[in-house]
């Protein structure tokens, strides 16, 4: 439902990524396949077409939204590129003007930074 979501908000109407979605939506959506595919022009049954091919490349993150805890408690998201140095993880999430509202002018006593998981800010 989430890739359906993110193609309409898209307004895809792209036949070769349309088919490939319903190929691989078919053993849950089957009574809702037979009338697509004909739509899309296919006489055969989807069930002797052939599975699209996994592409690592569209899989690939290219950032994460790290939550920033301030004591223990969620405060704010920051999206860092993945693979980025933490001391400027540190750095950036120190500058974040809400981080700043937080720390009231403090300095942190401790940054702990998680890569690919979590910044956690002990004041």
């Amino acid at each position: 439902m989430i890739c359906v979501n993110a193609l309409t908000q898209l307004k895809c109407h792209k036949k070769d990524v349309l088919e490939k979605l319903l190929i691989v939506l078919s053993p849950f959506a089957t009574a809702y396949r037979r009338g697509v595919m004909g739509k899309l022009g296919h006489q055969e049954s989807i069930i002797k077409a052939s599975y699209p091919e996994f592409n690592p490349e569209y899989v690939k993150e290219d950032s994460f939204e790290y939550p920033i805890m301030i004591n223990g408690k969620l405060r704010t998201k920051i999206t860092f590129e993945i693979g980025k140095n933490p001391k400027d993880i540190e750095a950036e999430t120190i500058a974040n003007e809400v981080v700043q509202k937080w720390l009231e002018g403090k300095p942190p006593k401790k940054i702990v930074v998680v890569p690919g998981k979590i910044v956690n800010v002990v004041m």
